[in-house]
Order: structure tokens, then C-alpha cells, then sequence
């Protein structure tokens, strides 16, 4: 189809389908329950910029800023950026060592459930075959539909496909190139780096205020069609059960193009048989409408609501590059149990080098979690938030972006989870003894404790009186991550 039988097959698709293009409609949209269920999902940020490996997956915009380490590093490295632009890394992107069936299996044994390529970033180089966009990774590169192959994989491995589009954010990602003789303003490759739109609202230094700005400089007409077309194809493509977005999509000249997208993946997955979300930040959509994600970041309470954190374990860049720096696997995990117990996902990014490999730093993060959840994956899977999220001092701070350190929980520290008559209390740092305060026996009607199990370990002895739930146990620890105690109901 084209771009104008597309648009007009999404408005029959709407007119025909039980969900309409307004807030009233799509707010009936429930939550799947596989993802209520399954808790932990993999973020995937591969492409083109895993080439220069640089800085970090902002490197095609930031190679022509002029204020920053990238510019001078490019053309010290590649030459000058009229004679080597972004779309050169391209032919060096080979992904030759890329087997989306090692990935699916180390995903599997890591105790993911489900699974999140970034389809398009902010780059504009789409990671499967599309006659939308001819820069695109079954065509170069590596000349694999790369998306195609990391669906099969993981649906084999019995695992959730979803897919991630930033395509929104490429309206403006190149502009700097338009600032001096770049490759960018070549009409060669217009189709790769335009609209590449640079108004004063769009560099570097009001970027951010104006794209995050609701109210701020939105999108032409023409561009939002073309995005609407694009993420409607992947769609239909893939048949994702989630469609995550980032962040700017809660401009003001998005709605009418949200809305109709809301409605074409609500009907469509009706016709597929499947339950589908939508993941968004900010307020792009009414909270019941779609499900809320905080990217670096968490909540410091129970939402009624499901919501999701997406975070990497690389702490300086999403994709991947020579020199960052990897989380330990104690904070991935801890971070998991107190998203949990406030009833939220996690989304775990991972960032593969060009040749397809993943690093050894982040296999190793995520198998010792799945050993982790071997053991303790009862009181995460299929779990619902308890009456309190936890007790201690320490807690996530409010927003986005907080998360790069980690929380420095100790044995006073507990989250809650809850299941089928059973209570799991996570101790966050293992010892001897637990005392919790929030478990104390309060009146005569209160709840009653039949016995207590720490998971993986065996039953262990317990008091309850006025001040606290005191647990005692004999086993030594071969590790300070979290440990947790099963609860049984009377």
C-alpha cells in the first residue's frame, strides 16, 4: 500500500472496529493480563550507533555538535563530517555475529518474559525490511530483517514479542548537521537524515524544554501521517503486544494521531486474538487508557494502576560503547522487587555490540538474576501488590532519571508481594534474623500467620507480638542479594 491506501485503511479499520478514535472509547481498554503476570521484560537498544560505540546511542546527533566531545572525537577518528556522515557507519554495521536464538535462550534462562527490540531509533535506520524507509537493515548493513529474526526466536522460546518506534523524535534528532557542511544537508540522503528541522526551538540549547513542553513547537501534518503509517506497519508486521514510545510523543500536535493509533492496534489485536498495551511517559495518554513507564526511575508508592520502569543496565548509555559502566546484578534485582511490590514491571535494557554479541557484563547480570528467580520468581510472577509496598528507610526518589546509584537497602529493609493466600515479605539484604515492624500483631481481628518458609532454604522459626513479626533462621548466605519469606495465611 501507500502512504495515502495506508491512511485510509487505518480509518476504515477504526470505523469497522469497536474502539474509536477518542479518549471516551479507548479508555475501556484493559491491561493484559500476561502483563500484570509476567513482570520482567528486555529492552534492546542495537543499531548503527553500536558502530562508533561512542559517548552513547545520541551519538548520530551528537558527531555534529559542535559543543560537545563527539564532534571533535568524529572527526579526529572518521574525517570531516561532509566527507564521513552518520549514513557511513551504515555499510559497517554487519551484525555477523548476530543469533537472535542465543539471545532468546540467554533471555529465557535470565527469567524474562518478555522481550523489546527497538524497531527505529531516533536515527531513522529501521531494523527490519519496510518499503517505508529504504534505509533500513534488511536492505544494508547487515542485510537481515533483524526484528523478524528476534520475533521468531523468541516466540519459539515462548517468550512475549513486543517493539519499541522512536521514529517521532527523528522530526528534529539531525538538525545540528544543518549548522555547517555536513553531510545532512546533501539531498542525496535527505530520505535518511530529513526532515532533520532546525528552528531555534530545536537546538541543542532548548531541545529539551521544547520537546518535553506539551504546549511546545510540534510536528507538521505531513510528518505525523508518515509517522502514524510507519508505526501502523509495524503493527501489522509484528504483531507486537506492547508498542512503547518515547518521550515526544505527548506533544500537543500528536493527540488526533495518538488517538487514531490507540484505535487501530486496539481493534487490530482484536482481530489477532491477542491483549496488547500501549507504554508512554509523561501524559501522552489518560492513565487509563495506555500503561504509564518512567524511564531511570521509579515510584515511591503503590499505584492502583500497572505501570512499567524501563532502565539499562549500562549506566552511561543504552546502547553500547567501549567504556561504559555496568550495574552490579544486587542492583537490577533489588530494583525488580521494589518496582514489584508497588505493582510495576520492569524493562531491562541491554545494548549488543555491532557484531550482535552482548556483552559479558550484562550476560552475567542477567544470568545471575535468573538464578536468582529460580528460587525466588513465586513471589515476583504473577504477584499482586500487598496493603503496604515495605518498610525501612530507604526508597526510590520520585521521577525519572534517579536511578544511575544504587539504593543502599540493608536486612531493615522490606518489600511486600502477594499470591494465592501467600504473603512474601523480601528481606533486601540477607541476615540472620528480620524483624518487621509493618507484620506486628495489632488487634484481635488481625490476620494469622500458619507458618513461615524462607524460599529455597526451608521453614524457619517466628514470634509476632505487639511490636514486630520477628523471624530467626539458620542458614548461611552465599550472596547479599534480597531473600524472601513465604508467608502462609491461616
Amino acid at each position: 500500500m501507500t502512504k495515502q491506501e495506508y491512511l485510509k485503511h487505518i480509518d476504515a479499520v477504526i470505523e469497522n472496529g469497536r474502539y474509536k478514535a477518542d479518549w471516551k472509547s479507548l479508555c475501556n481498554h484493559k491491561t493484559p493480563d500476561w502483563f500484570m503476570r509476567d513482570k520482567l521484560g528486555v529492552f534492546i537498544h542495537w543499531g548503527v550507533y553500536s558502530v562508533p560505540a561512542f559517548g552513547n546511542e545520541w551519538y548520530p546527533r551528537s558527531m555534529y555538535d559542535k559543543r560537545v566531545r563527539e564532534f571533535e572525537h568524529h572527526r579526529k577518528t572518521w574525517g570531516e563530517h561532509k566527507d564521513f556522515g552518520y549514513k557511513d557507519f551504515i555499510p559497517m554495521f554487519k551484525a555477523e555475529k548476530f543469533d537472535a536464538d542465543k539471545w532468546a535462550d540467554l533471555f529465557r534462562k535470565s527469567g524474562i518474559r518478555y522481550v523489546m527490540p527497538v524497531a527505529e531509533h531516533h536515527d531513522g535506520f529501521a531494523m527490519y525490511d519496510t518499503p517505508f524507509n529504504r534505509w533500513n537493515a534488511n536492505a544494508m548493513g547487515p542485510c537481515r530483517d533483524i526484528i523478524s529474526e528476534i520475533k521468531t526466536a523468541s516466540e519459539k522460546a515462548g517468550l512475549t514479542f513486543c517493539a519499541s518506534t522512536h521514529r517521532a523524535e527523528h522530526y528534529f534528532f539531525l538538525n545540528l548537521g544543518r549548522t555547517f557542511d555536513s553531510d545532512v544537508n546533501n539531498e542525496r540522503y535527505a530520505d535518511f537524515y530529513g526532515p532533520a528541522v532546525y528552528l531555534e526551538e530545536f537546538n541543542s540549547e532548548n531541545m529539551g524544554g521544547t520537546t518535553e513542553n506539551a504546549f511546545g513547537t510540534g510536528a507538521s501534518e505531513e510528518w505525523l501521517e508518515d509517522w502514524l503509517v510507519r508505526t501502523c506497519e509495524i503493527l501489522d508486521k509484528f504483531q507486537p503486544s506492547i508498542i512503547y514510545f518515547d518521550w515526544w510523543i505527548q506533544n500537543h500536535s500528536f493527540k488526533p494521531y495518538l488517538k487514531k493509533l490507540a484505535a487501530y492496534y486496539y481493534n487490530r489485536a482484536e482481530e489477532w486474538g491477542k491483549e496488547v498495551t500501549i507504554n508512554h511517559k509523561h501524559e501522552a495518554f489518560p492513565h487509563t487508557v495506555a500503561t504509564y513507564d518512567v524511564e531511570k526511575g521509579a515510584l515511591t508508592g503503590i499505584s492502583p494502576r500497572p505501570w512499567q520502569t524501563d532502565t539499562a543496565i549500562g549506566k552511561r548509555s543504552w546502547g553500547y560503547t567501549k567504556d561504559n559502566e555496568y550495574k552490579p546484578a544486587r542492583q537490577v534485582i533489588c530494583d525488580l522487587v521494589d518496582i514489584v511490590s508497588k505493582n510495576g514491571n520492569l524493562l531491562i535494557n541491554i545494548g549488543p555490540k555491532a557484531d550482535g554479541t552482548i556483552t559479558d557484563e550484562e550476560t552475567n547480570v542477567l544470568l545471575t538474576m535468573g538464578k536468582w528467580l529460580e528460587t525466588n520468581g513465586e513471589a515476583i510472577y504473577g504477584t499482586t501488590y500487598w496493603k503496604w509496598f515495605g518498610e525501612g528507610e530507604v526508597n526510590a526518589e520520585e521521577g525519572a532519571f534517579k536511578d544511575t546509584e544504587e539504593k543502599g537497602f540493608t536486612s531493615k529493609d522490606f518489600r511486600f508481594t502477594y499470591k494465592d493466600g501467600y504473603l512474601y515479605a523480601f528481606q533486601m539484604r540477607p541476615a540472620k534474623e528480620a524483624v518487621i515492624k509493618t507484620l506486628r500483631r495489632k488487634d484481635i481481628r488481625d490476620l494469622l500467620f500458619s507458618k513461615i518458609e524462607l524460599l529455597g532454604y526451608g521453614e524457619v522459626d517466628f514470634t509476632r507480638d505487639g511490636e514486630a513479626l520477628t523471624i530467626t533462621n539458620n542458614f548461611e548466605f552465599d550472596s547479599d542479594l534480597p531473600i524472601c519469606y513465604k508467608i502462609e495465611l491461616d
